[in-house]
């Protein structure tokens, strides 16, 4: 089997991996029949609604992060996926009985949206220290490799078939398969063998999630890949609101090539998962570099003269972002404590998914106050600052030090002969 699988050769590993990709379809299909539903049937096209479920998710992933991250080092971590996966699927058969039944309202999804952001702030650092406790060490990084290789594939497939599915069967039965979906994901965790799996050691007693903070402050070299994070995600990772200003504002282009872009991108995103799984580990110099990649193909993007060469940029920009994400997430698993793992991904995703609600609303007032290019523009700057401070603080306190080593060109000696030597190497025998 391919080093880009290795994970592959473990049971339980493969028989999750399976499960998940499955979730992951039925997840971006249910984003899509959840949007439709909102703009189309719920409102008259009204973003705002739409921004307010969003929220209505995001929120709790962000504001329990140290709860959730608590509980996840505190229980049996697949005994909580079982528990907050069961919540997603009764909360997406909820909404499409309600939708078939044709009695659905606004209300409805914003309640629903609610208790499916609690149930993800618990299933998030969970789902991503079990990995941990499935692959042996030496194997975490390739499984956290695969485990966004299956994301940008469903991100690939899931879109498409939802609005095939839309508009064959209608917006209910759509989010009837998102709940299978999860459905999968439960029947995975059933066939696992749990003498198999190595659970990490669970924390006990009061103060876990002051022990948590406590733990992440005193650790810079993790404070450090989470500010990287940080960065990235508020400033750079707008792709919805920058991808649709430029497809329409700038380059004047319909729905189809806006959700042509969408896919171009995940082609960057799914290589660089691809590669990140291959790697036998991360490293801090991909990580930096993958950052410095990023500004350069974002700001290539954002300066694209037009809407194909913008396409093109979008590639290296996806892959460049998706790399950055797959080094930090394995830096941190594989750099933390077990029994600290769950709570410092929790504040990791929290870092990373909190800054989106503070970036969005600058981005956005950026695009109307300096224009749609401004706001991938604003985002390499900021990244290209993060690079340059990075590395100044891992040579003032890490002892790294820059070297260029000056090797001498080489060169042919130049030695003065007479004609009469020239013609004898030529033609020896007639000049001898």
């Amino acid at each position: 089997m391919s080093p880009t699988f290795a994970s592959l050769r473990i049971r339980n590993y493969r028989v999750y991996a399976a499960g998940a990709l499955v979730s992951n379809i039925g997840t971006w299909m249910g984003r899509v029949a959840q949007d439709w539903l909102v703009l189309t049937q719920l409102t008259p096209h009204d973003s705002t609604d739409l921004g307010i479920v969003t929220a209505l998710q995001f929120a709790p992933v962000v504001l329990l992060a140290p709860f959730a991250g608590a509980v996840s080092d505190r229980f049996h971590k697949r005994k909580v996926l079982i528990a907050t996966q069961s919540a997603l699927a009764i909360t997406s058969a909820l909404l499409a009985g309600l939708v078939l039944g044709n009695v659905v309202q606004l209300w409805h999804v914003y309640v629903l949206a609610l208790l499916q952001g609690v149930a993800t702030a618990f299933d998030n650092p969970t789902r991503q220290a079990f990995v941990s406790e499935m692959v042996p060490r030496e194997r975490l990084a390739n499984a956290v490799g695969l485990n966004s290789a299956s994301f940008n594939a469903a991100r690939l497939i899931g879109p498409g078939v939802a609005g095939l599915l839309i508009a064959a069967v209608g917006t209910g039965y759509t989010l009837v398969f998102n709940t299978g979906s999860f459905i999968a994901v439960l029947v995975a965790l059933g066939l696992l063998r749990t003498s198999e799996l190595r659970p990490s050691p669970r924390s006990s007693g009061k103060g876990r999630i002051r022990e948590g903070l406590a733990y992440v402050r005193h650790r810079p070299d993790i404070v450090l890949v989470m500010v990287m994070v940080f960065m990235l995600g508020t400033f750079g990772m707008n792709f919805q609101i920058t991808i649709a200003l430029m497809s329409t504002s700038e380059f004047h282009e319909g729905a189809t090539e806006y959700g042509l872009l969408g896919s171009i991108m995940a082609i960057g995103s799914l290589a660089a998962a691809l590669m990140a799984a291959r790697r036998p580990r991360p490293r801090l110099r991909i990580l930096l570099v993958s950052l410095a990649g990023f500004t350069v193909a974002s700001t290539a993007a954002a300066l694209a003269p037009s809407f194909w060469f913008f396409a093109l940029f979008l590639i290296p920009t996806g892959l460049c972002a998706l790399t950055v994400l797959t080094t930090a997430n394995a830096t941190v698993q594989l750099g933390v404590s077990p029994e600290m793992r769950g709570r410092v991904m929790a504040l990791y995703m929290a870092i990373f998914m909190g800054g989106t609600p503070l970036g969005s609303p600058v981005i956005g007032w950026i695009g109307g106050a300096w224009g749609p290019r401004w706001t991938i523009l604003v985002g390499s700057i900021a990244t290209g600052l993060t690079v340059i401070g990075a590395m100044v603080y891992l040579m003032r306190n890490q002892q790294l030090r820059l070297r260029i080593e000056r090797q001498p060109l080489p060169h042919l000696p130049l030695v003065q002969v007479t004609a009469r030597e020239v013609a004898r190497e030529i033609i020896p025998e007639r000049v001898a």
